[in-house]
């Protein structure tokens, strides 16, 4: 075969090779679901928030504090928490699992041992839950807020094997820092990243904006050109 024919022969070969480094064109539809399913929990938690912890059993109360974020990387996004003063957990972690269409949460307690739950979004209520691999009992978690979701309310109980009713075990209840009963949120700025609740505030050319967690205060300022444009045509849009 002729050198400078087998040479062009092989770069064509090159050339039509499907791309295996290319995204998958499914990439992004499964972002964008992650992203608004997270965003329906953005009053729920993003934020900082100060409470208290009850040892349901025992009546031991603590005072203690949490501050939820969004988390950002390429197309995939994320909640993350960190506990202050907690006599149960250290941090953890909520992402939308679209196969299931299920909410995961992971909190990693005192030990720095992780529990893993399944959960979904009801009318009035996150509801999770998942199997204790060393007890065998149902561990379930309820989040709801109040007074205009300046009051969250974390309810722990657990359902022994083979039982149908559940008991408490712990509490944790919250009101949203900056926040107080009666407040119009309407009122107040929105988050240029995710459109919640606006309370950090950040510039861009001149021009002050503001986000809601500092997760989205770290992605405005790696790219605020990019933010800022998303933003104007999202609220040009009517969005």
């Amino acid at each position: 075969m002729n050198r400078g024919y087998g040479a062009a022969l092989l770069v064509g070969i090159v050339l039509f090779l499907p791309n295996l480094s290319a995204p998958d064109l499914n990439a992004g539809g499964k972002a964008q679901e992650s992203r608004e399913a997270l965003q329906a929990l953005q009053d729920l938690f993003i934020g900082g928030w100060k409470g208290a912890g009850t040892n349901k059993k025992t009546n031991d109360i603590w005072r203690e504090s949490i501050d939820w974020s969004w988390r950002f990387k390429g197309d995939d996004a994320w909640l993350t928490v960190r506990f202050t003063g907690s006599k149960l957990y250290k941090n953890g972690e909520v992402r939308w699992l679209p196969a299931q269409k299920k909410y995961q949460l992971t909190l990693v307690d005192k030990q720095d041992k992780k529990a893993v739950f399944l959960g979904q979004l009801k009318k009035s209520s996150l509801e999770f839950e998942r199997v204790n691999p060393d007890t065998k009992d149902t561990e379930l978690l309820k989040i709801k807020t109040a007074a205009q979701g300046v009051r969250a309310v974390y309810d722990f109980s657990v359902r022994g094997e083979g039982r149908t009713l559940a008991f408490p075990s712990f509490q944790l209840a919250y009101t949203k820092e900056g926040e107080s009963f009666g407040t119009d949120s309407n009122k107040k700025p929105e988050c240029v990243v995710t459109g919640g609740l606006g309370t950090m505030a950040v510039s861009y050319n001149g021009v002050t904006y503001y986000v809601c967690c500092s997760g989205c205060r770290d992605a405005f300022n790696e790219n605020p050109a990019k933010i800022v444009a998303q933003y104007l045509a999202k609220k040009k849009a009517g969005k």
